[in-house]
């Protein structure tokens, strides 16, 4: 199955979060476009119910979910031992058959894949992976925490509150009441863990702020809520370690009322515009601002960072890092790195080379 002159890359995909679907597009790309000359790949796939499969599916597969059918699966686990430094499969003959593996991209959006958890297993195994370590992902998966961690470095940011289910469910009102005082409408309610705007409201009045925290309490035990800001919505493209280095920003022209889960990947409304339509002082504000909050949050490897450009002030607000962005076909990371030079070739080559240049523990 190995081959001894080229090095093991996988590709993790699927995943139990809400964003199952577009991690298997997104992996699609690196099936799609990591150079075969170099490196020998393989797909593990994770189904919604949490199983993982190797499989040979090609892209299409992946993405329509067929991949979970195909006669050659074999269930398999990554091993946690640094002796298999690898994954172990369960062959359909009833042996186990382990794999070398030299390093692990994990395609893995949200929950259970992007905040921490696969990164730590694969740091137990001792196995180079693409994109940010265990903090970092952690971190960024929660956008309470990310909030704080701006505060605390001067990162700015839009107006912000949490509150967790059992604060919520003791006191409702006195929740809705402070969070109306500070942020004022309309306001954004979101689940503290979620990614691809999964279980997000803009809330207009009382009765959309309650029905916003149902919403988001059925995805997170957390909630965070966001004072609206009138600005463009751009996005940053953050790629290395030290230094890190970003691109030029992107603007999305959102189809709906704000940049939704589909207008993200299925009905193909909004738009993109690269470089942003701002100043040259403002594009070079917000490329700084994207460096320091990916430094801020200790990101490694990869992230896409999102701001506000408040219309009228001009003032930068952070919006959120992403350690995994999207990688499908209208997705802006790829898109913006394609427009500083990088082709998907050549982006998933500098990823695998990074993630083998990063070997050793990388908590952060």
């Amino acid at each position: 199955m190995q081959s001894e002159d080229k090095l093991c890359v996988v590709v993790l995909f699927g995943g139990m979060s809400s964003e199952h679907e577009v991690s298997r597009v997104s992996a699609g790309t690196f099936v799609d476009h990591i150079d075969r000359t170099r490196y020998e790949l393989m797909t593990i796939g994770i189904t919604k119910e949490g199983r993982w499969l190797y499989t040979e599916a090609d892209s299409a597969q992946m993405a329509d979910g067929s991949w979970e059918d195909l006669p050659g699966n074999m269930p398999c686990v990554l091993s946690p031992d640094r002796a298999d430094h690898g994954l172990i499969l369960f062959t359909p003959a009833g042996q186990v058959e382990k794999v070398h593996v030299d390093v692990v991209i994990p395609v893995l959006h949200g929950l259970w894949g992007e905040d921490g958890t696969v990164q730590g297993l694969l740091e137990l195994a001792g196995i180079p992976y693409v994109g940010c370590g265990v903090l970092a992902s952690a971190v960024c998966m929660d956008k309470a925490v990310a909030n704080a961690m701006f505060d605390a470095s001067g990162i700015p940011h839009t107006k912000w509150l949490s509150a967790t289910r059992w604060e919520i469910e003791s006191d409702p009102d006195g929740v809705c009441d402070g969070v109306i005082a500070k942020l004022g409408w309309p306001i954004f309610v979101k689940p503290a863990n979620a990614g691809s705007s999964v279980g997000i409201t803009k809330a207009h009045d009382r009765d959309e702020l309650k029905a916003a925290i149902r919403l988001a309490l059925a995805n997170d035990r957390k909630v965070v809520f966001e004072a609206f800001v009138d600005g463009h919505e751009v996005e940053c493209a953050v790629i290395g370690s030290d230094p890190a280095v970003s691109t030029r920003p992107g603007e999305i022209l959102a189809g709906a009322e704000f940049y939704t889960y589909d207008d993200k990947y299925k009905n193909g409304v909004s738009r993109t515009l690269i470089p942003a339509n701002l100043s040259e002082e403002k594009l070079e504000e917000v490329r700084r601002n994207a460096e320091a909050a990916y430094r801020a949050l200790g990101c490694q490897g990869l992230s896409r960072c999102d701001f506000f450009v408040e219309k009228g002030t001009g003032r930068v607000l952070c919006n959120e890092l992403n350690t995994l962005p999207g990688f499908t076909a209208i997705s802006m990371y790829p898109k913006l790195m394609e427009s500083a030079g990088l082709d998907l070739p050549t982006l998933c080559l500098r990823l695998v080379k990074l993630a083998m240049e990063r070997k050793g523990p990388y908590h952060g």
